[in-house]
Order: structure tokens, then sequence, then C-alpha cells
């Protein structure tokens, strides 16, 4: 359980990446929006508000927060904590104008009125609350997508590791150590365990080595002849007897004449 845990840091890189820079963007847009035209009232550059604040600058911190968290984690548990902290931070932007009717004096949202024409009042609403809110929980939960699967490389992660290493009898209890100056044996290098490594070999019977040739057909001066009284007896050399030789091939030839 534990193992499954470990998840590569390139998993949340490209959503946390993105989250930051919407939070960025929903953090200082009603500040330097004023520039171009393109705010809310009050239209003024870096005029801080409490509307402003709690619309816009406290939704783009969970945000920024949370793609820093899926940045720099490596334990999923961690990223996917920071995944929720930046979707919560885009919902605050999409509901946190409309909830604000309901502590202001009159019932208005806290985060003023965008100014300009019906075209740009439309897109200030989107840039600044809707539109930013909903594209925050789209890579938030892309995010929390990615991290509720176990993929192979996870797996790869977590694969176990074994110690082959028999102690001397009588030194079972002594500790290991890496240090070679420390007091103890030196630690064996951790290898796979059996039939989990990139060239890891089928288990099979072990092959049967040939058999040792007799201690005595070893001995300088043995003749293989005679042989010591343990030893099989020579096999008898096949002597060539004289009629095994072939005959003339012209007493076949007149043989053969005599029968015609």
């Amino acid at each position: 359980m534990t193992a499954t845990l470990r998840v590569p840091r390139s998993r949340g890189a490209l959503s946390g990446t993105l989250l930051v820079l919407l939070g960025l963007w929903g953090g200082l847009i009603p500040f330097i929006g004023p520039y171009a035209d393109f705010a809310y009232t009050p239209d003024h550059a870096w005029v801080s508000t409490s509307g402003r604040l709690l619309l816009e600058v406290l939704p783009a911190v969970a945000t920024v927060l949370g793609g820093l968290i899926l940045l720099s984690s490596a334990n999923r548990a961690i990223a996917m904590l920071g995944a929720w902290l930046a979707a919560l931070g885009g919902a605050w932007f999409v509901v946190g104008t409309a909830v604000s009717t309901l502590w202001t004096s009159r019932h208005t949202p806290a985060a003023g009125s965008p100014v300009g024409s019906i075209g740009r009042q439309v897109a200030e609403q989107l840039a600044f609350f809707s539109g930013l809110g909903v594209a925050v929980l789209f890579f938030a939960a892309l995010a929390l997508g990615r991290l509720a699967v176990v993929g192979v490389r996870d797996a790869a992660l977590s694969e176990p590791y074994v110690q082959e290493y028999d102690p001397a009898p009588g030194h079972e209890g002594e500790r290991y150590s890496t240090d070679s100056e420390g007091a103890g044996p030196a630690a064996p290098p951790l290898t796979p365990a059996p039939g989990t490594g990139r060239y890891a070999r089928p288990s099979g019977p072990e092959t049967t080595p040939f058999p040792a040739r007799p201690q005595y057909e070893t001995q300088p001066g043995y003749d293989t002849s005679s042989g010591p009284a343990d030893a099989p007896p020579p096999l008898p050399r096949r002597k060539r007897k004289q009629q095994d030789v072939a005959e003339p091939t012209d007493q076949k030839v007149a043989g053969h004449r005599t029968g015609e």
C-alpha cells in the first residue's frame, strides 16, 4: 500500500504548471487590468478592496499553492491534496461572485461591476471569474484523474528488492555497515528479486555436469592395457584375419564364367 503512493513528479507537471499560471492571472488581473480599461469597479490599478481580496486574491492563492504542490510532490496523496486545493480555488472563482451578495448591504456582488461595452463586460466576466474558474477546475480534475491511476511506471517504482546474502554461522546478529571504516561487515548490494529483472532467465532444472574421469586414469604412468585391479578390463582389439581380406576379383569373375 505504501509503495503505490510513490508517483513520478512528471505525472502532474503539465497540470501544475498551468494551474500556477492561471492562479497568477486571477490574482494579478484585478490590479493591472485597469491599465487596459479591462477591470471591475473601482477601475483603478493597484486598488485593494475587500471584494477583490475575498473573490480574486484568495482563490488565486489557493490555485497557485495547489499547482506548486502538484509540481513538487512525489507522493500520490500529497499531490492529490494539491489538486483538490486548486479545484476549490477554481470553484470559488465560479460561485464567489453570486455568494458575495449574501453579505453586502445592497445585495450586489462584492467584486463590483464590469466596465466598458456589453462585449467587454462579457469578456471581463469570463476572464475574471467564471471562465477562469472553469479552466482551473478542468486542469485540477485532469490531475486528479491521472493521479488516481496506478500505471506501469508507478508499479516499477514500487518493485521489491531483496538481499541475496547468507551470513556465516555465528554472525547472524551482526549489523551491516556501508562505511568501509565501520565496525560491521559491508552490506551486500541490492539485487532485484528473481524473475523480476529486465534480463531475468526462466527458472528450470540445473544442467547435470559431465562425470569426472576415474582417478586411476589421471595418475602418471597409467597403462590403459592393464590398469589397476578395480579398473574395468580393456576392450579386446580386433585382429585382422586373412580371410577378411577380399579375394582378387579374378576368382569371382572365373567362378561366374564357370557357372555360365
